[in-house]
C-alpha cells in the first residue's frame, strides 16, 4: 500500500517521521517547507503550496492518506476530490498528540479501516472505526503465546475459545495482544488466515489494568506483568467484560471479552 502521511504543524511532522520510520517502505512523509531541516531523506517531502492544493495533487497518486491534524480540516481539502468508493483513497485522520486514528474514507473498499489500526498499533492510538458492520462486532480476542509459535496452533487455539464461548469469528473486533508479541509471526499469520486485525496493547496499559482478572506468576516473572490474554481482551475495546477467562492451547493462551453499549 502506497501511503501519504501529512503534517501541517511541528507536533504533526514528529507525529509523520514516526508512523514513516514504522511504516517503512510503503510511507513517504509531506511537511511544510518551514520545517525543513538539515537532514536529507528521499521519504521527506517538503510542500510550500497551501494544504488544498497539495490535497488536489496527491489525492490519486497514493493508496492512502494519513493527515495528521484536525478532523475538520481534512474534510474541507478532500471534500472537492472525493468521486467513488471504488476508486477513493483511504484517508485516515490522526491529531496532533496521536491519540485517535480515524478511518474518514473508503473504510472497506480502500482500505481505511485496517490502515487507522495499522497506525494506531504504531502510535499507541485508539483506532476510530465507524462502518456499520465493524462497529457492531462487539468481541476481543486476547491471545498471548510462546515465542515461535506456529500460526496453526494460534488459529486452533482461537477457534477452539470461539466455539467454546458459543462465538462467531464473524463478532471478533480484534485480536488483541501485549506490545512484547508484536512481531511474533505465528500470531500474525494466524491473524491474517482469520481475516481479523490484531490491537497491540501496550506492556504499560496492561500493568495498569485496573479491570479484573486472572494474574499469572510465570507471565509476571517473565514479562513482568500479570497477564496477557485477559488484560489485552478486556483493554483492547470499550466496556468491557470477560466472556470466556484464559484458555491454554499448545503454548497459545486465549481470553474472550465482549463490549457491552446496551
Amino acid at each position: 500500500m502506497k501511503i501519504a502521511v501529512i503534517a501541517l504543524n511541528e507536533c504533526g511532522r514528529k507525529i509523520g517521521e514516526r508512523l514513516t520510520e514504522e511504516l517503512k517502505e510503503d510511507a513517504v512523509l509531506y511537511v511544510p517547507q518551514r520545517f525543513r531541516q538539515n537532514k536529507s531523506s528521499p521519504r521527506i517531502r517538503h510542500y510550500s503550496e497551501d494544504l488544498s492544493s497539495l490535497t488536489g495533487k496527491i489525492f490519486h497518486q497514493y493508496d492512502g492518506l494519513v493527515f495528521v491534524m484536525a478532523l475538520g480540516i481534512v474534510i474541507r481539502v478532500i471534500a472537492p476530490h472525493i468521486k467513488n468508493k471504488l476508486t477513493d483513497p483511504a484517508v485516515v485522520v490522526v491529531d496532533d498528540v496521536g491519540r485517535y486514528a480515524v478511518s474518514l474514507l473508503s473504510g472497506h473498499e480502500g482500505g481505511a479501516n485496517g490502515l487507522a489500526i495499522r497506525v494506531a498499533n504504531i502510535l499507541g492510538s485508539e483506532p476510530v472505526i465507524t462502518t456499520g458492520s465493524e462497529a457492531r462486532k462487539d468481541l476481543i480476542v486476547g491471545v498471548g503465546c510462546r515465542k515461535g509459535i506456529s500460526a496453526a496452533y494460534v488459529k486452533e487455539a482461537i477457534i477452539g475459545a470461539l466455539k467454546e464461548a458459543g462465538c462467531a469469528k464473524e463478532a471478533v473486533r480484534f485480536i488483541a495482544t501485549v506490545d512484547l508479541k508484536s512481531k511474533e509471526k505465528g500470531l500474525l499469520d494466524a491473524a491474517s488466515m482469520l481475516g481479523i486485525p490484531i490491537r497491540i496493547i501496550s506492556k504499560e496499559e496492561i500493568a495498569s489494568c485496573a479491570k479484573s482478572y486472572s494474574p499469572s506468576r510465570l507471565v509476571t516473572e517473565r514479562l513482568g506483568i500479570g497477564g496477557v490474554c485477559e488484560p489485552a481482551a478486556l483493554l483492547g475495546g470499550r466496556r468491557t467484560r470477560l466472556i470466556l477467562k484464559k484458555k491454554i492451547h499448545k503454548g497459545v493462551t486465549v481470553a474472550i471479552a465482549r463490549e457491552n453499549f446496551s
